[in-house]
């Protein structure tokens, strides 16, 4: 199990540093696959042996090895991230489709969260064609929701096939939480004449709830706006900027949907489940 799970790892330090790219050169609008790596500062095309996920930085002193410009934190950070989130994945689920359809889910989510905290912007090449793999993925691999059987049964239809309870939990989850979040961005922008939330948030809410159903989905949305409030409200003050400074929700959603795909239902258990006097 120990040797999986490293081996587990070490693919994730590499998609890890495929997502580098990603989040790189998306924003731009730049292909991901031609050019080759190169430094941002000089150009120069990096080496195979310069390019191995997390140890080449620490070899190379976080430096460009021709021009010695300085590489950003980004890349060791989402490499460590990327790998440590798979392995924790496969801890928890062990060599199941599920797990592979949450690294996809996960891969998506580090990008976007990445790119949503430099830039605040969630491109849509990665949210809508997300929304559409959380649903083949559905398919692939249930999502146990449970409200497409409520809802089923409540009016007394019965589908043939449980995989097909599967997949309109996940439409469930992909329509009524992209709904939700946009109700609450136009109840918020007509009471504070002020945009909340971007259309981003919405599609990005739309791939959770794809991914996960509507009640894990509905989870990251509150776990992600206690995040946001906490940690945006400390980073706010500590920094002396303006309330109306734009913080990063698609980050702290991500970030949400990460615990929610992992132990939201455990945590939701044992929320209903504890005694209260």
């Amino acid at each position: 199990m120990t040797m999986l799970i490293l081996f587990v790892f070490v693919l994730g330090l590499t998609i890890g540093s495929f997502l580098n790219v990603c989040i790189c050169r998306i924003p731009r609008g730049e292909s991901v696959v031609f050019p080759n790596s190169h430094c941002p500062h000089c150009g120069f095309p990096i080496r195979v042996y310069d390019n191995i996920p997390l140890l080449s930085y620490l070899l190379l002193g976080g430096k460009c090895r021709n021009c010695e410009g300085r590489i950003s934190w980004q890349y060791p950070v989402v490499e460590f991230l990327t790998a440590t989130v798979f392995s924790l994945t496969f801890a928890r689920l062990g060599l199941e489709l599920r797990t592979g359809v949450l690294w996809v889910f996960f891969a998506a989510i580090i990008v976007l969260s990445i790119i949503d905290l430099q830039e605040r912007i969630l491109p849509n090449i990665i949210t809508l064609p997300g929304i559409a793999v959380g649903l083949v993925g559905s398919v692939i691999s249930p999502v146990r929701d449970g409200t497409a059987r409520w809802v089923m049964d409540y009016f007394e239809v019965a589908f043939s096939q449980p995989r097909l309870y599967s997949l309109f939990d996940s439409l469930i989850g992909a329509l009524l939480c992209g709904a939700f979040l946009w109700l609450v961005a136009e109840v918020y922008f007509r009471v504070r004449k002020i945009e909340g939330l971007g259309f981003g948030d919405i599609k990005l809410m739309g791939m959770v709830g794809a991914f996960l159903g509507i009640k894990l989905a509905l989870f990251t949305v509150m776990l992600g706006s206690f995040l946001g409030a906490v940690i945006g409200i400390v980073y706010i003050k500590a920094s002396g900027k303006s309330n109306r400074y734009e913080l990063p929700f698609g980050a702290f959603l991500g970030a949400a949907s990460v615990i929610a795909a992992l132990w939201g239902n455990q945590i939701l258990q044992w929320y209903f489940t504890f005694p209260r006097h």
